[in-house]
């Protein structure tokens, strides 16, 4: 189920929020599981079934884990159980790209296993760990399994993130307080959201789609192609954040922020503090600084992050653009840790140049069906293969989404919020805000409403991964 979907707006939320606050303090963990298991189920009926089977081994090694701290026997149950979780995402995510390529590097026919994606896998299967690991670093491991499955199962964050650690909210899944201002709060992050995502990333995502059809492909083409995709993923996942962040206030919980303007990043090292957060920031708590990080001279700190960018592009996608793209990173991030970094502080404008042209190359590779169109995708910006320079279909898309693309460059930048925030400070501004905001939330609405009811393009892109 899509939030971006008449059946979640006005069937499912309405329903489920009656029922949860209805619902006696103690039960509302309760309602909240029930509901995020309907929700999984109603896209995946039979998957839910795996994600019910991934969180039972996480509650009873949590449970070990807790009763054998410190000891040997503690740390192996933590290893076994971390395996254990990584088992369910290899198998399902990764087995038939490991038998493609043994069949093809030795000449074998194994038979793929052709599995369907379970949607939301790499997310849940992220938290499990991380609860499993938090408890064995001291953190209290959760006696309640319903309390325990409603975290990982939890609606809001659980299709695409963001990545929720356990130590972040496990007091508020014993106990967390509601109140009208925190409520409203989560409306208007969620109804912002949901405009990023039907009102920007899905006409941008329209655009992208008319490139892959189209057979006049031109240099022009191809860099309205590659600059609407890194507006469109921004938007589309920034979006999806902004409503899961949105629909956690609205439960009571406190969400990590996920993105923070990544596009104003003056190098690489900055980008990745910016963007999907929650994921970069498990990989460094969970992986970089357990191998060392950069306490063990310099070899092993780029050792650590070639592994840790390995990770991170097959974490995206088994394919070998992900892998591709995730090397890029290592690469640049290496880099600008030795040597670049100090250079790019002189010129925040040629570093913010340097940042985006590395940022759109990257995404053309990771946006291709596989590396080889991935590549091909590169050398049609750079006019490779003798391609023309302006086709009259690039002209006419130009015209038609350039307004759209200038709006969504304006809104990847906090420009509109400075802006905001200077209305506020003038006499009367707050007011004025406040007298103009219901209204406006409304509007809004019922405009994507109509949106939606039309049927107009409606994908989501993180769901591929």
């Amino acid at each position: 189920m899509l939030f971006s979907s008449i059946t979640f707006l006005y069937y499912f939320l309405p329903v489920m929020l009656a029922l949860y606050f209805i619902a006696p303090g103690k039960w509302k963990n309760i309602v909240l599981l029930m509901g995020s298991l309907i929700f999984y189920a109603w896209g995946e009926p039979k998957y839910v079934f795996l994600m019910v089977l991934s969180i039972l081994p996480g509650y009873g090694f949590g449970l070990l884990i807790q009763k054998h701290r410190g000891k040997s026997s503690g740390r192996i149950y933590c290893i076994v159980s971390v395996l254990v979780s990584l088992s369910f995402l290899l198998y399902f995510k990764y087995a038939d790209f490991f038998l493609e390529n043994l069949n093809h590097a030795a000449g074998l026919k194994i038979p793929l296993l052709k599995l369907a994606l379970p949607i939301g896998i790499s997310f849940y299967t992220f938290q499990i760990i991380s609860y499993t690991v938090d408890v064995y670093r001291g953190e209290e491991a959760q006696r309640n399994p319903c309390y325990l499955a409603a975290y990982i199962a939890m609606f809001p964050q659980l299709i695409a993130g963001p990545i929720v650690r356990y130590a972040d909210i496990a007091g508020q899944l014993e106990g967390r307080r509601h109140s009208w201002s925190m409520a409203a709060s989560g409306i208007r992050r969620f109804i912002l959201g949901l405009g990023k995502k039907i009102l920007l990333a899905n006409q941008l995502g329209e655009l992208c789609s008319v490139f892959r059809d189209s057979q006049e492909k031109s240099v022009l083409f191809y860099w309205l192609y590659a600059i609407s995709f890194v507006l469109h993923i921004y938007f589309d996942f920034s979006g999806y954040s902004d409503m899961a962040i949105g629909l956690g206030r609205l439960l009571g919980f406190q969400f990590p922020e996920n993105f923070n303007y990544p596009y104003i990043s003056a190098s690489i090292t900055e980008f990745w503090r910016r963007w999907h957060i929650s994921l970069g920031s498990w990989f460094r708590d969970y992986i970089y600084i357990p191998l060392g990080g950069n306490r063990k001279g310099r070899k092993r700190q780029i050792l650590n992050i070639l592994v840790v960018w390995i990770l991170t592009g097959f974490w995206h996608g088994a394919a070998w653009n992900f892998l591709v793209w995730g090397l890029l990173f290592a690469l640049l991030l290496t880099v600008e840790k030795f040597w670049l970094l100090q250079k790019l502080e002189k010129s925040r404008v040629l570093s913010h140049i340097y940042v985006m042209f590395f940022v759109i190359i990257s995404f053309v590779i990771f946006n291709g069906e596989n590396l080889a169109q991935g590549i091909s995708d590169l050398g049609g910006l750079f006019g490779i293969g003798g391609i023309e320079l302006v086709s009259a279909e690039a002209l006419y898309c130009l015209r038609s989404f350039g307004f759209v693309i200038i709006i969504a460059g304006i809104g990847a930048t906090p420009l509109i919020g400075k802006v905001i925030r200077h209305i506020r400070k003038r006499p009367l501004g707050e007011k004025s805000m406040q007298v103009l905001e219901l209204p406006f939330l409304l509007v809004l609405l019922l405009i994507m409403t109509a949106y939606l009811v039309d049927g107009s393009f409606n994908p989501f892109l993180y769901f591929r991964f």
